[in-house]
């Protein structure tokens, strides 16, 4: 196995923007880290943990937006990493802001998951809070990243110059799974900006979701038009939908979790965060 301390110090001595990181995080005695168990916190939390920095915490907010996989992982990394993530809850469809679904539902999400962050770490005396935000997260329409603002927290991978390929190639030598994760967003992404966000949808969309996980399909999202489900896949992927035994798992699954109906998107994955521009 990997030992991700042994090669952090090597990338501190080959790679400058990972020894920029480790000097940034060394300016604080304790830091909060948004942690969702994604490529970009992960690597985050693991720099921070290499930096030695004196109180390290790992805050997971858990709602209804998040999976049982994602909590899996975090969970795996926080062994990996010999740290433990604070998981905490969020009533997320509890907030009308929210659950509207309107262009601004990111910033009015993240507002509640990094309040709860921020509530965690001022318990603990910890007042430095961080996110996972990386340089190419600044070329996309991301309300939550005002909202992560406006509380406080700091980019330090955006400050050492940290693009998301950097991320991955640093993640891969300090071993972390992460490294090839497929990019992650929210389940509330699969619902189409302005149909209301509710329990039974997300529900629907994570059983599907990991239907195609399942089965080996890689970046995939499942986006819930009422009883219809519309699956989007990578352009290398969408040849296996003409297998027999493979299409007719789907539908059987698709159906059984509550879609009236299937459908394959030909132009295949797409970015919520583009689809919403």
């Amino acid at each position: 196995m990997v030992n991700f301390w042994d090669s952090g110090k090597g990338l501190l001595a080959k790679n400058k923007e990972f020894s920029l990181l480790i000097d940034l995080l060394k300016e604080s005695s304790g830091l909060a880290i948004a942690f969702s168990g994604g490529a970009d916190s992960a690597f985050l939390l693991a720099a921070a943990l290499i930096a030695r920095v004196e109180s390290v915490l790992p805050v997971t907010v858990v709602s209804d937006f998040f999976t049982d996989g994602e909590k899996e992982r975090v969970i795996r990394l926080g062994q990996y990493l010999d740290t433990v993530p604070i998981l905490v809850s969020a009533n997320i469809l509890d907030d009308a802001r929210v659950t509207r679904n309107t262009d601004r539902r990111c910033y009015f999400c993240k507002l509640v998951l990094f309040s709860r962050v921020m509530e965690v770490a001022e318990k603990r005396g910890i007042h430095t809070l961080l996110h996972g935000a990386n340089l190419d997260d600044l070329q996309e329409f991301r309300p939550g990243m005002d909202a992560a603002r406006e509380l406080g927290f700091k980019t330090p991978l955006v400050e050492a110059g940290f693009t998301k390929e950097k991320i991955r190639a640093c993640s891969k030598i300090l071993g972390l799974e992460t490294w090839n994760l497929p990019a992650q967003s929210c389940l509330a992404t699969r619902i189409p900006q302005g149909d209301v966000i509710t329990k039974e949808k997300l529900v629907k969309v994570e059983r599907a979701e990991a239907c195609l996980h399942g089965l080996g399909f890689g970046r995939v999202r499942v986006r819930c038009h009422g009883d219809l489900a519309r699956i989007e896949v990578g352009p290398d992927e969408l040849n296996r939908f003409g297998e027999p035994d493979t299409r007719q798992e789907i539908v059987q699954t698709f159906k059984r979790v509550g879609f009236h109906s299937v459908c394959l998107d030909l132009e295949g994955y797409a970015s919520a965060f583009r689809l919403q521009r």
